[in-house]
């Protein structure tokens, strides 16, 4: 008698599909700021996809970092032309995120890894605007560059790229960073536009926040993580 009680007290094991969803919240609760920044440009996303092509334009023109606009309004337009993405389409950056801002969140902690992806973006956008400034300046390029659109995340994306270069262990983290240099050197070699090296200076944006991650080791291991596969694929 004791034993059919105790065996029908027990509790029932939980759906697949709970299961799965506390998984998932469990995954993003960790990585609080990527995914409500993920949230925000899929409504955007959904926003320009919906409306007409003049007034996507018209919504984009306002949220630009363009020369004219960091000169009425720079806040505003640094703040909002993070809300848009510009190009590569929401599924693409939802993997990037997880690739990248995931990571660094959770090593960096919320504060810290805004902090990074907002210098990237603030500094690359004054820094690739200011060669355009320059490049009207002399000559080179229609004064009317003033208007030029200028929005989107990946100057952040690439300057948290970049500081992940702290995450990866010795001797692997050398290795890592001069793929990224390599990856956005080739752009600024290739296309050798305002936006290229708007990508390149965020990059080195994201090396030089090595203060913001000194007290954050590096526990990324790539030999480590071969080894550990290895041992369980022997181990079948």
């Amino acid at each position: 008698m004791a034993g059919s009680t105790t065996r029908g007290s027990q509790a029932h094991p939980r759906p697949w599909w709970s299961r799965t969803a506390r998984a998932v919240w469990a995954y993003v609760r960790r990585a609080p700021g990527t995914y409500t920044w993920l949230a925000i440009l899929f409504v955007t996303t959904q926003v320009i996809r919906h409306v007409d092509q003049a007034t996507a334009d018209r919504i984009l023109e306002r949220r630009s970092t363009n020369l004219h606009h960091l000169q009425v309004s720079p806040v505003r337009v640094l703040v909002t032309s993070a809300l848009w993405i510009a190009g590569g389409g929401w599924p693409t950056y939802f993997l990037l995120y997880n690739l990248f801002h995931v990571p660094a969140e959770r090593w960096l902690g919320t504060l810290r890894w805004i902090s990074v992806a907002m210098l990237a973006h603030v500094g690359a956008t004054y820094l690739s605007e200011g060669v355009l400034g320059w490049a009207i300046h002399r000559g080179l390029v229609s004064p009317r560059a003033v208007y030029t659109l200028d929005y989107g995340v990946s100057y952040a994306l690439a300057g948290v790229a970049a500081v992940l270069t702290y995450l990866t262990v010795r001797p692997w983290r050398y290795f890592y960073a001069a793929g990224v240099l390599v990856v956005y050197g080739l752009g600024v070699q290739q296309s050798r536009d305002y936006t290229s090296i708007g990508h390149f200076s965020a990059a080195l944006i994201g090396f030089a926040c090595y203060p913001i991650a000194r007290d954050r080791p590096g526990s990324f291991d790539p030999a480590a993580i071969v080894r550990t596969s290895w041992r369980r694929v022997r181990g079948r």
